[in-house]
């Protein structure tokens, strides 16, 4: 199948169920960088399978189907979030002024003060609470009580956000200026399988990390 007749499918499916198609966009590509995740630590471990240091990813002596279902559970929950913010963003700061009659049209200069209020916007925002609900709700489906979820966000969160702040705001810079808005959640979705690929991979440390706790 092309990628012009996808993105037509796609299109379809958004104006008729906007809500839908961004749970399951977001949801599906949240799986899928969770399953890389975990094939590069399962690949990881049969190659240092007789090794005895400590292998950083972690390692996984099998694939663990639930972590996957975690990861498209709160991508699903997020689309339709990341979809209403994003039209927030379109109508709070526009890039183009109002057309009135015709003295203006598709060929008016973009506002780069508008831009760069959608991308700090973003970044002040949604990126820290888009975290911290990662995080919580993670530690949540983990079945961690209220002292495991807390000691995640102390391990994680600062570095977490502190990477993001390195990476999106270029990504968030060509999303918001070139991407139409039906557009925006899966092309963030996309660049966000390498990100959800980060996260899963600290995930799993501060895991490891605290089940050993646990267990000592």
């Amino acid at each position: 199948m092309s990628s012009v007749a996808l993105a037509r499918i796609y299109q379809a499916q958004f104006n008729a169920r906007p809500t839908t198609t961004l749970a399951v966009t977001n949801g599906s590509l949240s799986a899928l960088a969770d399953i890389i995740a975990q094939s590069a630590q399962l690949f990881n471990a049969r190659k240092h399978h007789s090794h005895h240091h400590k292998i950083d990813p972690p390692p996984l002596d099998h694939y663990d189907v639930h972590r996957t279902l975690r990861f498209a559970a709160f991508g699903v929950a997020m689309g339709p979030l990341i979809g209403r913010w994003n039209k927030f963003l379109e109508h709070a700061f526009p890039l183009r002024p109002a057309r009135v009659g015709a003295r203006y049209g598709a060929s008016s200069k973009v506002s780069l003060r508008a831009l760069g209020k959608r991308v700090l916007g973003d970044q002040l925002i949604m990126a820290p609470i888009g975290l911290g609900l990662f995080v919580g709700s993670m530690g949540l489906m983990e079945g961690r009580n209220a002292a495991g979820v807390r000691q995640k966000y102390a391990d994680m969160y600062l570095p977490a956000i502190v990477a993001n702040w390195k990476v999106w705001p270029v990504a968030q810079l060509i999303n918001f200026r070139f991407m139409p808005l039906p557009y925006r959640v899966p092309f963030q979705a996309t660049c966000g399988v390498f990100w959800t690929l980060y996260l899963s991979l600290l995930n799993a440390r501060e895991d490891e990390r605290l089940d050993g706790d646990r267990h000592n």
